[in-house]
């Protein structure tokens, strides 16, 4: 498979409930960390998040990063995105991993704004996260 991973970090995947106005855990009764990976497909040239519950290995969220994509880092340990149908948000177990992920989400959403064939930068290298 041409996809490797080029950030990884701890969350609680949420999403933002309209109804209750809150943001709730991603699937019911899903409190607690996941790793989160952005994956990069070199040979499709696309990016997705996908994260996995540190607690049962189960996958929360596996979503396609698109052009144009409104990231928004809302605090030093809270980011948040959206789609048409929803609101996406992501809290960091400290401001390095927010920090490790959001460099790998804006160099994505980079590449997909660039993708006119132009010569392209290689992601930094990622710091892994120590657990």
């Amino acid at each position: 498979m041409d996809e490797q991973s080029i950030c990884q970090a701890r969350a609680s995947v949420m999403i933002y409930d309209d109804t209750s106005k809150k943001w709730v855990p991603i699937k019911p009764g899903q409190q607690g960390f996941s790793r989160i990976n952005i994956y990069h497909n070199t040979a499709s040239n696309s990016f997705r998040v996908v994260g996995v519950k540190l607690q049962d290995q189960q996958v929360v969220i596996n979503y396609s990063i698109v052009k144009g994509l409104k990231y928004n880092q809302a605090t030093p340990t809270f980011h948040q995105w959206r789609d048409a149908r929803q609101v996406y948000g992501l809290n960091f177990a400290s401001k390095e991993e927010a920090t490790t992920f959001s460099n790998a989400m804006l160099f994505a959403l980079n590449m997909l704004s660039s993708q006119d064939g132009g010569e392209q930068c290689a992601p930094p290298r990622p710091r892994g996260v120590v657990e």
